[in-house]
C-alpha cells in the first residue's frame, strides 16, 4: 500500500471511532439526563412519604397516644423528654432530607450552567452518598427513639398494672417477669427492625440505586476518554 493510501486509511479510521466516541458521549449524556429526572421525580415522591410518616409518628405521639391513655383512665402520661426525643429524631430526619433537596438542586443548576458531564455526574454521586450517611444516621436516631419510647412505655405499664393491683414490681415471680421482658424484647425487635428495614429499602428504591447507576455512568465515560 502506498503512503498516500494508507494515511487516507488511517484518516478514515480515526473519522470513524471519534464519531462512535461521539455518539457514546450523547448516550451516556441521555442517560445521566433519564437518571436525574427520575431522581427529580423521587424527590418529589419522597417529600409526601417522609411528611406522611412524620406527620402519623406526630399525632400519635400528641393526639393518639394520649387519647388512648385518658381513655383507659389510667393516670399515665408521656413523658415530656420522652416527647422531646421523639421530637428531635422527626426533625434530624426532615432536616437531612431538606439539607440534601437543598443542595442537589444547587449543584444541578450550576452544572446546567457551567458543568461538563463528568463534572455533573461527580457532583451529583458526591450529594447523594453524603445524603446517604446523613438519612442512616437519622435513622439509627430514629430507631434509638422508637426503642425508647418502646421501654419506657412497657415499664411505665408495668408499674401501672402492678400498682393497680395492690403488689409491688420486686413482688412480681422471676419466672414471669423474665416471660413479659422476653416478649417485650421480641415485639421491640420486629418493630425497630421493621421500621429499620422498610425505611432503608425506601431510601434505596428512591434514591440508593440510583448512586450505583450514576457511579456506571462515569466509569463508562472514563473508559472512553482514556
Amino acid at each position: 500500500m502506498e503512503l498516500k493510501d494508507l494515511k487516507k486509511a488511517w484518516s478514515s479510521v480515526s473519522s470513524d471511532k471519534e464519531l462512535d466516541e461521539n455518539q457514546i458521549r450523547e448516550m451516556l449524556g441521555r442517560r445521566t439526563h433519564s437518571l436525574l429526572e427520575r431522581i427529580d421525580r423521587n424527590i418529589k415522591i419522597g417529600f409526601v412519604l417522609l411528611f406522611a410518616l412524620i406527620l402519623l409518628f406526630i399525632l400519635d405521639d400528641f393526639v393518639f397516644s394520649p387519647h388512648i391513655l385518658n381513655a383507659m383512665g389510667d393516670e399515665i402520661t408521656i413523658p415530656g423528654w420522652l416527647l422531646f426525643i421523639n421530637a428531635f429524631s422527626y426533625a434530624l430526619i426532615l432536616t437531612t432530607f431538606v439539607y440534601f433537596v437543598f443542595q442537589y438542586y444547587r449543584a444541578k443548576k450550576s452544572c446546567d450552567i457551567n458543568c461538563n458531564l463528568r463534572e455533573t455526574l461527580r457532583k451529583i454521586i458526591k450529594i447523594l452518598q453524603l445524603y446517604q450517611r446523613l438519612f442512616y444516621l437519622a435513622l439509627v436516631t430514629f430507631s434509638v427513639a422508637v426503642a425508647i419510647s418502646f421501654i419506657s412505655g412497657m415499664f411505665m405499664g408495668m408499674e401501672q398494672s402492678v400498682a393497680s393491683s395492690g403488689m409491688q414490681l420486686s413482688e412480681i415471680p422471676f419466672n414471669r417477669l423474665l416471660i413479659v421482658i422476653v416478649i417485650g424484647l421480641i415485639i421491640l425487635t420486629l418493630l425497630v427492625g421493621g421500621i429499620f428495614l422498610f425505611m432503608r429499602w425506601g431510601f434505596r428504591r428512591l434514591y440508593g440505586n440510583y448512586i450505583q447507576k450514576l457511579k456506571a455512568t462515569l466509569n463508562e465515560l472514563n473508559e472512553v476518554d482514556s
